[in-house]
């Protein structure tokens, strides 16, 4: 398997260690897979608002489709936030054992990154679209 000594010569209790840290690994790398699905998510939301500004653009009273845009990019913002803070918890919970431990610093800029583009989506959809 992965470790050095051949498993017929382990016994019962290290290959169940063994088979704790391969799970602790792939879940790590769950964790890791879970994140950009999020962030994919929170980027479609934020394309949603836009799309219901663009369709309901002349509907009247004129602030409706800018609200309709506002909320889903906030739900945007809230959904990257969180999942960003539930990688970053689990992932502290955690080893890597023959898996080197993913840096978070990538994900996280990432998160502000989607977070501030939709801020600013915000801004500019109440300030320039009137």
């Amino acid at each position: 398997m992965v470790g050095d000594t051949p498993n017929s010569e382990k016994n019962g209790n290290e290959l169940a260690e063994e088979r704790t840290d391969l799970a602790e690994d792939r879940t790590m790398m769950a964790v890791e897979r879970t994140m950009a699905s999020w962030m994919g998510s929170g980027m479609g939301l934020i394309g949603l608002g836009l799309g219901l500004r663009a369709v309901f653009g002349q509907f009247e009273p004129e602030w409706v489709p800018r609200a309709m845009a506002t909320f889903f990019m906030l739900l945007a913002i809230v959904l990257v936030q969180s999942a960003k803070n539930r990688m970053c918890a689990a992932l502290a919970r955690m080893s890597g054992n023959w898996v080197d431990p993913p840096d978070t610093r990538g994900i996280v800029y990432g998160a502000y990154g989607i977070s501030l583009g939709a801020l600013v989506m915000i801004a500019g959809i109440w300030l320039f679209f009137g």
